[in-house]
């Protein structure tokens, strides 16, 4: 990297880069971060972390410097403490990226650029690294604090690492160098009042949890679908018990009962992998009020549509679509990856989710909402379909997805905005 980190080293000459190197040490360098720990300090750190069971506060890290031997001013010791603090719980030289208010995402390109995007939209930061394997230390080391595997055996991994979601990639299978991938994920614990300034989308989303009716977000990436999720199911009754399915942990809504289940790739022989439709399985073992799947993306459709169609009301979750019209394509697309042909997926669908809900992002503005709410019904030829209950720009609406909507909240005695 420019500035020092832990692992890092200055970059050679550039004549006597090995072939394949010589992009990365033309580039002139950017600007020198803050001094990072040195490598004796952070050693003690971690020897005291493993005495501790991992836990280590400020008070601790103080010690750590203490017990170095070491000899600095008020002003270097302030500066150390924040460095180990960085190198040991967050990410390093980029935790001061990561926190500026706005960041979303940090991403390292195949050429060591440092990537920001947030409300000021996406920009190369002053940051870059110099070398590729500083990108594979760094990597390496985020995978194993979170309990995942990182090398050439399995070069890419998915982990939720405190308040991060972290996807790296490593060479071969990333062309040109590692790739990084970082996304802050922000308070998660949202008010729902915070995130919807519209009263009518207000009520309905209320009124959808409290009826019980099951349904999925559906968004582009970094549209707010996990944050609006998270938000919805904090109005789950505190006497519910939540149970939440994810590859990766991501949600975290405010709630008393909530329980968590993570998928796990398999070893260097390729065992031990659980994933997530056997998850789903176990969730249903697990007396859930409501079951939450945080993102649908392959074969675990099919537990999740089958719980639905068995009684467990209230379940929700999220799924990586451009409208509420282009739903029905992707769950047809997943159920094929569970051996569904589209007919039954669409049979299947249609009795188990009541409706969808579209949130997008503004790109000039980075302003999230929702802007569509759909009914899914399947039509007389047996094919999966959409019609729209709310539409966000439009006002328009279906006269009977809208009717069915009063009259499905009516029941369960709660109203429709609209």
């Amino acid at each position: 990297m420019s500035g020092s980190g832990p692992d890092a080293t200055p970059a050679p000459p550039a004549g006597s880069a090995r072939r394949g190197r010589r992009r990365w040490e033309a580039r002139s360098p950017a600007p020198p971060p803050a001094p990072s720990a040195p490598a004796g300090v952070l050693e003690e750190v971690r020897l005291r972390a493993m005495g501790q069971g991992g836990g280590l506060s400020e008070v601790d890290l103080a010690s750590a410097v203490r017990a170095s031997g070491r000899v600095m001013g008020a002003a270097s010791s302030t500066e150390m403490l924040r460095s180990l603090s960085d190198d040991i719980h967050g990410l390093g030289i980029l935790e001061r990226l990561a926190q500026v208010p706005g960041t979303t995402d940090i991403l390292i390109d195949a050429n060591g650029r440092v990537w920001v995007d947030g409300s000021a939209g996406l920009h190369a930061s002053e940051l870059s690294f110099t070398d590729p394997g500083q990108i594979r230390a760094l990597a390496v080391r985020l995978a194993a604090a979170g309990g995942r595997r990182l090398d050439d055996a399995q070069p890419f991994v998915d982990v939720s690492l405190g308040n991060y979601r972290i996807h790296a990639v490593l060479p071969p299978i990333s062309t040109g160098g590692p790739l990084l991938s970082i996304r802050i994920k922000g308070n998660r614990n949202q008010r729902l009042e915070t995130l919807v300034d519209d009263p009518g989308w207000l009520a309905a989303l209320g009124a959808i949890v409290a009826a019980k009716l099951n349904f999925l977000v559906s968004g582009g990436t970094g549209a707010g679908k996990t944050t609006l999720l998270a938000a919805m199911l904090a109005r789950v009754p505190g006497d519910e018990r939540i149970v939440v399915v994810e590859d990766s942990q991501e949600l975290a809504p405010s709630h008393p009962h909530l329980v968590g289940l993570q998928s796990r790739g398999g070893n260097v022989e390729g065992a031990g992998e659980i994933g997530m439709d056997t998850l789903v399985r176990q969730a249903l073992r697990m007396r859930p009020d409501r079951l939450v799947v945080g993102e649908c993306r392959g074969a675990e459709v099919r537990e999740f549509l089958g719980a639905m169609n068995t009684g467990h009301e209230g379940a929700a979750g999220t799924v990586h679509a451009n409208s509420v019209n282009a739903v029905p394509a992707r769950l047809a697309a997943m159920g094929a990856l569970a051996s569904m042909d589209a007919a039954a997926t669409a049979l299947q669908a249609a009795s188990a989710l009541d409706v969808l809900i579209h949130v997008w992002r503004d790109p000039a503005t980075g302003a999230r909402s929702p802007v569509q709410l759909g009914r899914v019904i399947l039509t007389e030829s047996g094919t999966l379909a959409v019609r729209m209950i709310r539409e966000t720009g439009t006002g328009d609406s279906d006269p009977e997805a809208l009717a069915w909507f009063r009259t499905r909240l009516k029941a369960a005695g709660e109203a429709s905005p609209w």
